[in-house]
């Protein structure tokens, strides 16, 4: 191990040490006994909904994705548009966070305009403070600090979910055949999301020789390797918005109160076959899109062309762009229905089988992503030897 890995290990436990640190302070002017909110009760999760709405828009929006193609200067300007809205969303959920607490009896030592003040300020202040140690891990230590932060509150919720499950086991409500279940489940489910995660399609390239200034480059075989999940959490995240932003646009024109509505938000409601269908094909229509995106087969057969490079057997220009779609399209199919049944997997348990499953697919998807990318960051830097010496 390098001295420089030892340094960035050492950092990245001691800044996640300060995140679990920071959960368990309570806020202020809360009664303890009705239950306990930390200053970051509101977490990472604003930053992350809106970087991944930035995305999404910068799949129709002329002007972001020009900003995406700029290179650092442009994820510069990105970041500073994802932390003005960040700090837009947080602000208007800290605020419902606060007034809603106001209307909890008991739940607030002295409610009023200071509360609700003191209350917004701190929940923003907290969120503002994660969203800087998340950069400070990305910078100075192992790991996306994004991925990391959510990676520990997942982490820190399992031996709860395990306490609990052990509990319900002895209270006699589960089975010992469901207790076996729930602790095997949760072990295949890990071990196909690394399979599908490592798995690759390649597509075996051909490069001609070229020059290169002075210098000759020989001709080489190379592979081009696709992922069955490109999305990666983007689908599961933005599905719930294709249901619940048009129920709340038809409910600001025909009022909340219309019988028809309600039975629609009845019926998309966690656990109902609605619910179930729409974000199934949801995430199965966004997978699509999002790897369209970023595996754009026209831009590859361009760059293909440009390089020259080809696939052996097919034509370059628009055959390579067809065949390319072919192959990114088969396989998202593969990806995005893996993707698909994993995150509804626990809905259909607990609504159908009557099964309490706390450890949820886009769960396992932050875990063994985030440790994929902390191996092979780690990996890397032992292999090049950054920072000096070896211990």
């Amino acid at each position: 191990m390098t001295s420089e890995l030892a340094r960035r290990i050492a950092f990245t436990l001691g800044a996640l040490f300060v995140y679990r640190l920071g959960t368990h302070i309570p806020l202020p002017g809360i009664n303890t006994s009705p239950g306990r909110l930390s200053i970051f009760a509101l977490n990472i999760f604003p930053y992350f909904s809106v970087a991944i709405l930035l995305q999404l828009v910068s799949m129709v929006s002329s002007r972001l994705n020009a900003l995406v193609g700029r290179g650092d200067s442009g994820r510069r300007i990105i970041a500073r548009y994802t932390f003005g809205l960040t700090l837009l969303l947080t602000a208007f959920q800290a605020y419902g966070v606060a007034s809603g607490l106001q209307e909890v009896p008991n739940a607030v030592s002295e409610p009023g305009a200071l509360f609700l003040l003191s209350t917004t300020a701190t929940l923003l202040g907290g969120t503002i403070f994660l969203i800087w140690l998340v950069e400070q891990i990305t910078a100075r230590g192992i790991g996306n600090g994004l991925a990391l932060i959510l990676f520990t509150g997942v982490a820190a919720e399992m031996p709860n979910a395990l306490v609990s499950l052990l509990e319900l086991g002895r209270r006699g409500i589960l089975s010992t055949g469901h207790l076996l279940l729930l602790v095997v489940l949760p072990a295949a489910l890990v071990g196909l999301v690394v399979f599908v995660e490592l798995a690759r399609r390649h597509v075996p390239l051909e490069f001609a020789a070229r020059k290169s200034g002075t210098r000759l480059i020989p001709p080489r075989q190379s592979s081009l390797a696709i992922k069955l999940n490109s999305a990666g959490l983007i689908p599961a995240v933005a599905a719930p918005w294709l249901i619940f932003l048009p129920l709340t646009f038809l409910g600001l024109v025909f009022g909340q109160k219309s019988p028809w509505l309600t039975a629609a938000f009845d019926q998309m409601g966690f656990g109902h076959p609605g619910h179930m269908i729409v974000s199934f094909v949801g995430i199965i229509v966004l997978a699509f899109i999002y790897t369209s995106f970023v595996a754009d087969p026209e831009r590859a057969a361009v760059s293909l062309q440009t390089y020259g490079g080809a696939i052996p057997g097919i034509a370059s220009g628009e055959a390579t762009a067809e065949y390319l779609d072919r192959v990114v399209s088969r396989t998202t199919a593969i990806g995005a229905a893996y993707f698909a049944a994993i995150f509804l997997l626990p809905e259909a348990l607990i609504t159908w089988a009557n099964v309490p499953y706390y450890f949820g697919g886009a769960s396992v998807l932050i875990v063994v992503c985030t440790v994929l990318d902390v191996e092979a960051q780690v990996r890397g830097m032992s292999l090049t030897g950054r920072g000096g010496e070896y211990a």
